[in-house]
């Protein structure tokens, strides 16, 4: 899941072609809030249940000018850089695949995110072992040489 902030209605056209030049086996489903006007929720995607999903969470979210994208078939490190080039995105709340709570205020105006709860809180400090777990994974999935 990526979720972020972006400032023009063209923000769901452009998100789906950033999903798709960056990794084009991905299925997603891209929604948009918009701020003025009719202020819509307004999707694009690949994955009718995935647009869906992320359409239900936007709205669920309420805030403007919000975005979430949700996708399979890929990894937030494969489509991140591509988000953060579109022109409109002006800030990338997270992109995990962890448990995610976004924190929503509320006031005369309407809601925005104020950031957001990105999995969970850590357990204890990395020793030597765990050290030699996460250089053997990272090597494993092919992320380090």
């Amino acid at each position: 899941m990526v979720v972020g902030h972006a400032g023009f209605i063209k923000s769901v056209e452009d998100i789906y072609e950033a999903m798709i030049n960056s990794a084009p086996s991905v299925r997603f489903g891209v929604a948009f809030t918009e701020a003025s006007g009719p202020c819509l929720v307004r999707g694009e995607g690949n994955d009718p249940k995935m647009e869906a999903l992320a359409k239900k969470n936007a709205m669920a979210i309420g805030a403007g000018h919000t975005f979430v994208v949700l996708f399979i078939g890929a990894y937030p490190i494969n489509v991140i850089n591509a988000i953060k080039s579109v022109v409109e995105v002006s800030v990338v709340f997270c992109a995990t695949s962890n448990p995610t709570e976004v924190l929503v205020a509320q006031t005369g105006l309407g809601k925005a995110v104020v950031g957001v709860v990105d999995g969970n809180s850590p357990k204890g400090i990395e020793g030597e072992g765990e050290k030699a777990e996460r250089k053997i994974f990272l090597r494993k999935t092919g992320y380090k040489l």
